[in-house]
């Protein structure tokens, strides 16, 4: 029998799917620290290390909802097949570009911008597969197990990654991320009796038409709505504040970048505890919720007034907690509430509120540090972030109450 902090382990196709995403969320954060260092040895400008994140990002923001729809109109498991497949041919073009010695920086933003494509339509389909897996009881388990591994992935993948570009180069990284791609393809064409949800494949609606019904439900129904916006604040001021992370280190507590990667770990281990806290919640509770969020807006308030390193590395690993525990309840009582058929394009919204706005938050974190500097700008971000949780708690209280719609109506 499942211990009860693993029951989404439970079922054997969650299981496939758990050991193929390991591997390759691996490979994907080892992709993501070779990338940087391409860039930075072909150009030399600091200014271009964030041009690959916002290609790879800003795609998301574009076509999510698109990939949210047919999400809802096709079989999700064929189309994940599909993106991971897509997904696997694109590191490994890079790969033997490096090999060849033929690689240009323009081949960088290029694929990463197909590989942004690419997460518009996989992220929508991979998130509402889930209840497909595990089904509605043990859906707050399997994300927090999903946010747990992609957290151990955000340690081990960059720390090889490291070794590998030391001692054979860029090159295997990227070689290396597309060969791990085999493993969640595996996993995904062993899996077998998915049940069959309601979906819309046989509307005769456009596919413009489906978009609106997705955004229709979002703005009509109150929790739905409610959280998205929520989360799409705290992702703008809150989450993408942390590009200002590399400023602090230097300008503010002055340790450089040995005490950077400190901070950077600090903020990894927090949301890694986050994750594994997680598995051990039964249920979601919008309560909790609450002070998660107003927890978070605190103590990067914190952050942004130390001068400290050792209380720095304290506030970032609290920010860290809060942000999994804020988020991924977020996420499950969002699925919880929307009726199977939506979920994709629901799904997709989540997505751009969390991923999309990115490029967004990341640009006006980054003027409003050129303007006031880091420990103004991220206090400012803070202030919104938190100011926002508590007005929908005052607007719309039924949105943080104890149990808040999480059961499906």
């Amino acid at each position: 029998m499942a211990s009860p902090f693993l029951r989404a382990f439970r079922h054997r196709n969650y299981r496939l799917f758990f050991g193929g995403q390991l591997i390759s969320l691996i490979g994907t954060w080892m992709q993501s620290v070779a990338e940087s260092w391409l860039v930075f040895r072909l150009t030399g400008s600091s200014a271009l290390l964030g041009v690959s994140s916002f290609a790879s990002l800003a795609p998301v923001f574009l076509f999510a909802t698109l990939g949210g729809t047919i999400a809802d109109r096709a079989k999700r498991h064929r189309i994940i097949v599909t993106t991971q497949t897509v997904s696997m041919i694109l590191p490994l073009t890079l790969s033997a570009l490096t090999f060849t010695h033929t690689v240009r920086v323009w081949h960088v933003f290029v694929l990463a911008a197909c590989l942004g494509v690419v997460n518009a339509f996989d992220i929508p389909a991979r998130q509402a597969f889930l209840v497909e897996m595990v089904g509605r009881e043990d859906l707050m388990n399997a994300i927090a197990l999903n946010s747990s591994v992609f957290n151990g992935a955000a340690v081990i993948g960059p720390s090889v990654a490291g070794v590998l570009i030391g001692f054979l180069g860029v090159k295997f990284c990227f070689l290396i991320n597309s060969l791990s791609f085999l493993g969640p393809i595996a996993g995904l064409l062993l899996m077998s009796n998915l049940p069959r949800l309601v979906r819309d494949e046989e509307s005769a609606a456009s596919v413009w038409e489906r978009i609106r019904e997705g955004a229709a439900y979002a703005r009509h129904d109150r929790l739905v709505g409610t959280l998205l916006l929520t989360v799409g604040v705290f992702s703008m001021f809150a989450m993408n504040r942390l590009t200002l992370i590399p400023l602090f280190a230097e300008k503010v507590l002055h340790v450089g970048a040995t005490g950077f990667g400190f901070l950077m770990a600090a903020l990894g281990l927090g949301a890694l505890t986050g994750a594994l806290s997680l598995v051990a919640i039964p249920r979601v509770n919008g309560r909790r919720q609450f002070w998660f969020g107003v927890a978070w807006a605190v103590m990067l308030l914190l952050f942004s007034s130390s001068r400290n390193f050792w209380l720095s590395l304290a506030a970032l690993y609290g920010a860290g907690v809060c942000q999994m525990l804020f988020v991924a309840t977020a996420n499950t009582r969002i699925q919880l509430v929307t009726p199977d058929h939506l979920r994709g394009r629901v799904m997709a919204l989540y997505a751009q509120a969390v991923m999309g706005v990115g490029p967004i938050g990341s640009t006006q974190a980054g003027a409003l540090s050129a303007l006031l500097g880091p420990p103004a700008a991220m206090a400012i971000g803070a202030v919104i972030a938190g100011a926002t949780v508590v007005g929908v708690r005052i607007w719309r209280p039924a949105a943080f109450l104890a149990e808040g719609r999480n059961q499906p109506t």
